[in-house]
């Protein structure tokens, strides 16, 4: 058997591997009769095991491919269960018998996928040396119920997501579920990010940062909160009220990316309309914000859960009622038929109108231009619904601050559109 310089620096690349894992184990594992029995010699040797045991099986005519690595990978794990129990008798734990074996592996992974090899040698070497950080984050840090939403958030994308039907089915062949479920998943994302910012941050940057973060939920649903706190703690009002309009940001920036994720073309017609709506969001709420920047929000309550799965559920059966009733209406009316469904789900709901019109955009049902005017139109009676509940819930001082900017949103929504158009 020849060596080759590349088999020298993949060889050395193992031992590098198991020198970084052995480094950052070395340093836990103690002294006296109590130490761990795998150190920094013992980790290099087990990657040079691994990639030694990988060359010899490609060549040896007795053990073919890597049948010698599955021996030697076994009678490592024979060798570590022996020092495990002759460890102590309490419990020592199995985490550096584990990563004896896993850079093992790794040497011999570095034989054929070096860069891959010494990537996950770094990422374990973080995780290891990461070892009370992790045990406080995951004992302390989280609630119960933060982990149960970090739990149904991968099964919604590693276990529902891959086992949607990527293709177009119903009525009208109007729905496709990957991409139902793809909208599911990013609002659930966003809605967690919002929840994550405003468990860093606190309430000391008071309740605009607050409502931007909600507002990435349900900016109605913030809208009326915030209307809430205004009417019963009047000393807090003008904060309030810059929550309210700043979740309209929210609002506007989620909708582009649900449109950029379902129809780029659509998305790309309507930038401009979607920028100039952010901008008036951005403008009006930021001077509000200054207004109220001395007004502190109370010491923050439990901050609820991360997102909320009948309500990201809810919004994939509004997108699939909505994507059939826009088709339907499409196919017996035209245009006219698609533009008063999208008006009539906006009230409810605005990215369910969007994305049920940019759906059939990505379906070739529709032209970019013929979406344009139905997703503003839905954008518009939803604003009509969060005028409603702004009255309905903060009272007439609270709407009066409130509708303002929700009209120069609109407008500005509308200006950009027919400048889009135009062009």
């Amino acid at each position: 058997m020849l060596i080759t310089d590349g088999q020298v620096f993949r060889l050395a690349s193992a031992l590098a591997i198991g020198l970084l894992i052995g480094a950052e184990r070395e340093r836990r594992k103690g002294e006296g009769p109590a130490r761990s029995p795998a150190g920094i010699r013992t980790f290099a040797v087990a990657a040079l095991l691994g990639g030694v045991s990988f060359l010899l099986g490609g060549v040896s005519f007795l053990l073919g491919g890597e049948i010698l690595l599955a021996v030697t990978t076994l009678a490592l794990a024979g060798f570590c269960a022996v020092a495990y129990w002759r460890a102590h008798e309490e419990d020592p734990g199995l985490t550096s018998e584990a990563a004896l074996l896993l850079t093992a592996l790794l040497g011999a992974l570095a034989q054929r996928e070096t860069a891959i090899a010494s990537g996950i040698a770094v990422v374990v070497t973080i995780l290891l040396a990461a070892r009370v950080r992790l045990h406080h984050f995951v004992r302390a840090a989280l609630s119960e119920q933060e982990v149960t939403d970090a739990l149904i958030f991968a099964a919604a994308v590693l276990v529902v997501l891959p086992l949607m039907p990527n293709r177009y089915l119903g009525p009208f062949d109007a729905i496709n579920p990957r991409t139902i479920w793809k909208i599911v998943v990013l609002m659930i994302s966003i809605g967690a990010a919002g929840y994550i910012a405003v468990r860093l941050v606190g309430a000391r940057f008071g309740l605009p940062i607050a409502g931007l973060a909600s507002g990435f939920v349900s900016s109605t649903a913030t809208i009326a909160a915030m209307g809430e706190r205004a009417a019963h703690q009047p000393a807090l009002a003008r904060p309030a009220v810059a929550g309210a309009v700043v979740s309209n940001v929210a609002t506007i920036f989620e909708m582009a990316i649900v449109l950029a994720a379902v129809s780029q073309p659509t998305f790309s017609l309507l930038r401009v309309p979607l920028m100039a709506a952010g901008g008036a969001a951005i403008v009006y709420g930021a001077v509000l914000t200054i207004v109220s920047v001395r007004h502190q929000a109370p010491e923050r309550a439990h901050p609820g859960r991360a997102f909320s799965l009948k309500t990201a559920l809810g919004l994939a059966g509004i997108i699939a009622v909505v994507l059939c009733l826009s088709a339907a209406l499409n196919a017996w009316f035209g245009a006219r038929g698609l533009l008063a469904a999208a008006a009539i789900a906006g009230f409810a709901d605005t990215h369910s109108a969007a994305v049920s019109v940019a759906s059939l955009v990505a379906a070739n049902k529709i032209t970019v231009r013929e979406a344009a005017i139905p997703i503003l139109a839905g954008l518009t009676t939803n604003t009509v619904s969060k005028v409603v509940v702004a009255s309905w819930a903060g009272g007439r001082r609270f709407a009066a601050q409130v509708i303002p900017g929700l009209v120069l949103l609109i407008a500005a929504a509308w200006i950009g559109l027919a400048f889009a158009l135009a062009r």
